[in-house]
C-alpha cells in the first residue's frame, strides 16, 4: 500500500503506526491530524529485540500522548514527543 492509504487506514481505525520510515511523520504533520500518532524508530541497532524493547519502554511511558495523537521518535539515547497536530 502507499503511505497515504496506510496513513488513512490508520486514521479511519484509530491505529498507531510503528515505522522507520520517516516519510509518516511528514504525512501526519501535513495531514494537520489529531488523533494518528506515529512511532519512528531510528535505531543503530534495528535487531528485533532491541526494537521490541525500546516499543515497551514508549508504550508505558508515553500511552497518554500517543492516545491524544503524537509523533514519537525513537533514538538510541533519547525520545522525542510532539503533540498533534504540528505547526498549531
Amino acid at each position: 500500500m502507499p503511505d497515504r492509504e496506510v496513513f488513512a487506514k490508520a486514521e479511519r481505525e484509530g491505529r498507531v503506526l510503528v515505522t522507520c520510515d520517516l516519510d509518516f511523520g511528514e504525512i501526519v504533520a501535513a495531514s494537520g491530524a489529531y488523533t494518528v500518532s506515529v512511532i519512528v524508530v531510528r535505531l543503530f541497532n534495528p535487531h528485533a529485540e532491541r526494537v521490541i524493547d525500546r516499543l515497551r519502554t514508549v508504550l508505558r511511558a508515553l500511552a497518554q500522548e500517543l492516545e491524544r495523537g503524537a509523533v514519537v521518535t525513537i533514538e538510541e539515547a533519547r525520545l522525542r514527543v510532539r503533540a498533534l497536530p504540528i505547526g498549531s
